[in-house]
C-alpha cells in the first residue's frame, strides 16, 4: 500500500458514518467492530425505527448492551457517547428524518453503509419492492444531500444474480428497470401483484433476490452523484472469532436449520451433500465492509467497483459437512430442549424425502403431540412440524445448487491493506477451519439463540443418554416385533429363528464348563 494512504483505522478519525439497518444482525457486528477497532471515529449516525412501542434511543440500548459489546464495554467504556440514534425509516420519504437530525448529518457524514432491507424470502412482493428498491432510492436520494460524502456501500447479495451459474463482480442488467418496478407497485393492489410474482421473478427463487438485483441497478446509476460501491456476500453466519466466536441472534438462514436439527426436530432436507455450502461468518463479512467503504474513498478508481463476500471458491464447505458436523457437536454439546436424538440429512431423491417426512417428522410428531393431548397439554409438534417445512422449504434452492462466485477484489482489497489492516480487519476466508466453526456456530445457537447457559450442559448431556436408551429399546422392540410378524408368515424365518435360539442356548449352558477350564 501506498505511504500516503492512510490505513483503515487513520480514515475513520473524526469522520461521520450513517448505517441504515444497524439493529439488523450483520449491522450490529459492524457498529461495534467500527467502535473498537477505529476507535477515532467520530459520530455514528443510526437511522432507527420505533418498533413495539420502543423509541430508537431505546432500542440501542438495548443493543449495545448486549454480549456482543461486552469487550468493547471493558477498552472504551464510553463508547455509547457516539452513538446518535436518528428516527426514521426507509419506508418515509426523505427517510423520515426530522429537520435538525437532516442538518447535523448534510454537514458530518462522510461515510454511508445502507444494510437496512428485508431478508424474508417469502415476503410479498409489494413489501419487498417498497423495501429493497424503494427503500434504496430512498436512501440515495437522501445521501445527495451530503456535502461532505466520500463513501456509500449498498449490501446486496451474492445471490442477486442466482439465475447466473458463473457471477462475475458487476452489475447485470436487472430483471425489470427500476422505475418500471416503482411505478408498477404503486398502482397495483397486493393481490395483484402476488398472482403475477411466479411470472415476475421468473428463473429467481423468491421475492428477495429478485428485489435485490434490480435494488444494485439503481445504485449503479448513481455511480456519476455519488461514490458508491456494492457489497455482496453469500449466507451470513454466526461469527468466526470475534467479538465472540459462535455468535449470532436470530434463526435466519443456517441458524434456523441448526436450532431444529439440535432439537431433533429437523432430521431430514432436500440438499446435495456435494453442494457448496457457501456460508461466510458474519465478522468476515463486517470486517470487508469497513475495508470496501475505506478503499472506495481513498481510491477513487475504485468507485462502482463490486465486492463478492464468499467462501466456496476459496475454502469449501459443502452441506454434506454442514450435516456432519451440527450431528457431531450437537451430540456433543446438546441443547436443554432437546426431543429426539439429532440426525440431520440431506437428500437429492425427492421421494425418498418424502417418505422420510412422513414417517421421521409428521408421524413422530403426531405420537408426541397424543401424549401431550392425554396429559390435558397443549399440542405443539405438528404446528412446528408444518412451520419447519414451510421455512426449511424456502432454502432447498440453495441447498440444491451452487455457484461459482469470482472473487478478485476481494484478494486485490486485501493487498492494498497494510499489514496490520490484515490483521485487524480479517476477511480472508482461507483462514476459516470450518470444523472448528461449526462448532462455534452449534455453540453459538444454544448460547445466544435459544438462550442456553453452557452451565446447563451437564443436564443435557444426560436428557441427550436418556433418549439414546429410549430410542435404543424402541429399535429393539421394533425388531422384534418384526421378526414375530415374518415367522409367522413365513417358515424359513420360523426355522432360522428356532436354529439360532438353539445354538444360543447351547452356548448359554457351556458357559460355567468353559469358564471352569480357564
Amino acid at each position: 500500500m501506498e505511504s500516503s494512504v492512510p490505513s483503515i483505522p487513520e480514515f475513520y478519525r473524526d469522520k461521520g458514518v450513517f448505517i441504515t439497518g444497524a439493529t439488523g444482525f450483520m449491522g450490529k457486528v459492524l457498529v461495534e467492530k467500527i467502535l473498537r477497532s477505529c476507535p477515532e471515529v467520530k459520530t455514528l449516525y443510526l437511522l432507527v425505527r420505533p418498533k413495539k412501542g420502543k423509541e430508537p434511543v431505546q432500542r440501542i440500548e438495548e443493543i449495545v448492551s448486549s454480549k456482543l459489546f461486552n469487550t468493547l464495554r471493558e477498552d472504551y467504556p464510553e463508547f455509547h457517547k457516539k452513538l446518535i440514534p436518528v428516527c426514521g425509516d426507509i419506508l418515509h420519504d426523505n427517510l423520515g428524518v426530522c429537520q435538525t437530525d437532516e442538518q447535523k448529518m448534510i454537514d458530518n457524514v462522510q461515510i454511508v453503509f445502507h444494510s437496512a432491507a428485508t431478508v424474508r424470502f417469502d415476503e410479498e412482493m409489494k413489501l419487498s419492492v417498497e423495501m429493497n428498491v424503494h427503500g434504496t432510492n430512498r436512501v440515495l436520494q437522501f445521501c445527495k444531500k451530503l456535502v461532505h460524502i466520500e463513501s456509500f456501500l449498498h449490501v446486496s447479495t451474492a445471490y442477486a444474480n442466482c439465475n447466473v451459474k458463473k457471477i462475475e463482480e458487476k452489475v447485470y442488467e436487472p430483471p425489470l428497470h427500476p422505475s418500471k418496478i416503482l411505478d408498477a407497485t404503486g398502482w397495483m393492489g397486493t393481490e395483484i401483484l402476488n398472482m403475477l410474482t411466479p411470472k415476475m421473478i421468473k428463473d429467481r427463487p423468491n421475492t428477495y433476490t429478485y428485489t435485490k438485483s434490480i435494488a444494485e441497478y439503481l445504485v449503479h446509476e448513481a455511480r456519476g452523484e455519488l461514490p458508491v460501491a456494492i457489497f455482496r456476500p453469500s449466507i451470513v453466519g454466526a461469527s468466526w472469532e470475534e467479538p465472540v466466536p459462535g455468535w449470532v441472534d436470530n434463526f435466519n438462514g443456517p441458524t434456523g436449520l441448526l436450532a431444529a436439527i439440535g432439537n431433533g426436530l429437523l432430521r431430514n432436507m432436500i440438499g446435495d451433500p456435494s453442494k457448496t455450502a457457501d456460508i461466510v461468518p458474519v465478522d468476515t463479512a463486517s470486517n470487508m465492509m469497513i475495508a470496501c467503504a475505506w478503499n472506495t474513498a481513498v481510491n477513487r478508481s475504485s468507485v462502482g467497483n463490486v465486492y463478492h463476500c464468499t467462501t466456496g471458491q476459496l475454502n469449501k464447505l459443502t452441506w454434506g459437512m454442514v450435516e456432519r458436523d451440527s450431528y457431531k457437536y450437537f451430540m456433543k454439546n446438546p441443547v436443554n430442549t432437546v426431543t429426539r436424538i439429532p440426525n440431520p440429512r440431506f437428500t437429492k431423491n425427492l421421494i425418498y424425502h418424502e417418505i422420510l417426512m412422513l414417517f421421521d417428522h409428521m408421524l413422530p410428531a403426531y405420537i408426541m403431540d397424543f401424549f401431550l393431548w392425554i396429559q390435558g397439554k397443549r399440542t405443539i409438534f405438528v404446528k412446528i412440524q408444518d412451520r419447519l417445512r414451510r421455512s426449511v422449504g424456502s432454502l432447498d434452492f440453495f441447498t440444491s445448487n451452487e455457484w461459482e462466485f469470482a472473487n478478485g477484489n476481494l484478494y486485490m482489497l486485501l493487498n492494498k491493506m497494510t499489514t496490520e489492516d490484515q490483521k485487524t480487519f480479517n476477511f480472508d476466508p482461507k483462514l476459516i477451519d470450518w470444523s472448528k466453526y461449526m462448532e462455534r456456530y452449534c455453540l453459538g445457537t444454544k448460547q445466544f439463540v435459544l438462550k442456553e447457559e453452557l452451565s446447563e450442559l451437564p443436564r443435557a448431556r444426560k436428557t441427550l443418554q436418556r433418549l439414546q436408551r429410549i430410542n435404543l429399546c424402541i429399535n429393539v422392540f421394533g425388531i422384534i416385533i418384526l421378526w414375530r410378524l415374518l415367522m409367522n408368515r413365513f417358515t424359513i424365518a420360523k426355522s432360522l429363528w428356532n436354529f439360532l435360539m438353539g445354538w444360543a442356548l447351547k452356548i448359554f449352558k457351556s458357559l460355567p464348563t468353559l469358564m471352569k477350564a480357564t
